[in-house]
């Protein structure tokens, strides 16, 4: 057999002391298409990066394990390494020019020149492009991926299909590329053109360049795939051809964390068939960059914990900012059978809704402020709390540091006291800070996002505790949303899946593995068979 065109040996990689990688071997022969699957924080950004030597791997501490390429070991220190070495690179985000024409864009930085007067005395530094050449380049690579648009058309205002094949075209123009990788190149493609790209993709491999796809969507993998890497919690958990896995095992070692439901923090196994609906959600839309709702139908039942899930950049973060009017949005929400005006977060607040934003930094504390300061804020705005009687609105500093005070105790937040700036607090006792002011306004629901995010495992625990403490004692409705699955089926008492803005379907925190994979990859149990 040939030398394989890369490999990885025994990959570990830390950050802070906390490891992403650990020991993760992956070889890519030849022509090949190996896709790379996992959960979000399943560790594939990191091995990329790894890959294409982003600096931030070199700035945290660099990695262990070997980079072999083509049968020589290599150690890059910067993208430009690799790829000299031949590798090419197709982000999530577009990395192209909106003001510079299509072969403008595929040469940048390679541009092609020809000498003149001024540069035969200067140097060549100073020769003109040859434009002629750059064109013919151009076309050549546009040609290969069958793209008949004009080369010199400006990227500004193209389609994002033609956007992802500009990339690509970059890419091939470059001489000595043997590697490509794809990074969730169908993640903002319709149908049509997913299934286009995909033939372009095995046209590729077919012409000897190996492809290394990362994706989510599992019939695209079943589809085009030669090898197939599945990670989990930055461990590989299974490698081989394509033969040997269907979709429903990919989807359950993809989710595959068994979760003991008897344990539960706060299991109350409700009869949702019994309660009340508090919350009627209705075709909601919401255009939050990166995530954006499409078209959301959902009930909530009153005094349960529901958890949104789903992979990154599917819509689930865009449900609890859209209701409480932090992005535009369409559609119908009624809370208590009052309709809930969208695009305005002080009728919301006045409703009895609260929430706990995933950027706690940005948007959920006032960094420079004290910790009893930021506990009180939205109360007293919204709620006319800690103020003194009279004419005229005084702020009662008593009052709110003996509130702060018993805030502190009750969610064990770590500080010197109620005037310790919030800034110097660590990460879980700022998310503390979060969950004590959004209590202070005693809501009748509360939205809960990314709680537990970039937070230590200890400090993971108390702030779920304290989230059931809330919905079991005093009976908040929680909606809570996260990445981590096994987070959500630790407190939930259901748990709704967004897929490509859609509700895919809602899972019992028991529901097997495979049901959860599969509702993320955007197929359904039924489809594949599963009972």
């Amino acid at each position: 057999m040939s030398v394989p065109v890369l490999e990885m040996k025994n990959i570990s990689k830390s950050y802070y002391g906390t490891q992403v990688l650990k020991e993760i071997s992956l070889t890519v022969q030849q022509g090949e298409i190996h896709c790379l699957v996992g959960e979000n924080g399943a560790g594939k950004s990191t091995l990329m990066n790894i890959l294409f030597g982003m600096s931030v791997i070199s700035q945290t501490g660099g990695y262990e394990g070997e980079v072999v390429i083509n049968g020589e070991l290599q150690e890059f220190h910067s993208p430009k390494d690799a790829i000299t070495a031949g590798i090419g690179m197709v982000h999530q985000e577009f990395m192209l020019l909106p003001g510079f024409s299509v072969t403008e864009n595929i040469k940048l930085n390679r541009e092609v020149t020809k000498p003149n007067l001024v540069s035969k005395v200067f140097g060549k530094k100073l020769e003109t492009l040859d434009r002629r050449q750059m064109s013919k380049d151009a076309r050549k690579s546009l040609d290969k991926l069958g793209m008949s648009i004009d080369e010199w058309v400006p990227v500004a205002g193209l389609p994002v299909g033609h956007l992802q094949f500009v990339e690509i075209a970059r890419e091939i123009d470059k001489g000595n590329l043997q590697l490509l990788v794809l990074d969730e190149p169908t993640a903002v493609l319709t149908e049509s053109e997913a299934e286009q790209f995909l033939d372009v993709v095995q046209r590729l491999a077919k012409s000897g360049i190996s492809i290394l796809f990362i994706t989510h969507r599992l019939d695209e993998v079943m589809a085009v795939a030669d090898t197939i890497t599945i990670l989990k919690d930055g461990e590989l958990v299974k490698s081989g051809p394509r033969q040997a896995f269907t979709i429903a095992q990919i989807a359950e070692l993809m989710v595959g964390r068994k979760v003991q439901t008897s344990g539960r923090i706060g299991a109350t196994s409700k009869d949702t068939g019994r309660q009340k609906k508090i919350l009627e959600i209705q075709d909601l839309k919401v255009n939050m960059p990166g995530e954006r709702l499409r078209g959301v139908d959902l009930d909530v039942f009153e005094g349960e914990i529901l958890g949104i899930g789903g992979l990154a950049g599917h819509g689930k973060i865009a449900l609890a900012n859209g209701i409480m009017g932090l992005y535009p949005s369409k559609g119908e929400v009624r809370f208590n059978l009052v309709d809930v005006p969208l695009n305005n977060p002080k009728a919301a607040l006045d409703l009895g809704l609260a929430f706990v934003s995933e950027d706690r930094r940005g948007v959920g504390l006032v960094l420079e402020d004290s910790i009893a300061n930021n506990i009180a804020l939205t109360s007293m705005q919204t709620q006319g709390k800690f103020l003194k009687p009279g004419p005229f609105k005084l702020k009662d500093k008593k009052g709110i540091d003996e509130h702060a005070r018993t805030s502190i105790e009750q969610f064990d937040i770590r500080c010197t006291g109620p005037e310790q700036i919030v800034r110097r607090l660590s990460g879980g006792n700022q998310q503390k800070v979060c969950l004590a002011r959004a209590f202070t306004q005693e809501p009748k629901l509360l939205f809960v996002s990314e709680p537990t995010r970039g937070i230590d495992i200890g400090a993971k625990t108390r702030v779920l505790e304290l989230i059931t403490e809330l919905n079991r004692r005093f009976g908040v409705t929680i909606i809570i949303t996260s990445s981590e699955l096994a987070e959500l089926r630790s407190i939930s008492d259901r748990i709704a899946i967004i897929y490509e803005g859609k509700l895919a379907g809602i899972l019992a925190p028991d529901a097997p593995d495979v049901s959860y994979g599969l509702l993320m990859a955007g197929k359904s149990p039924e489809e594949v068979g599963v009972q």
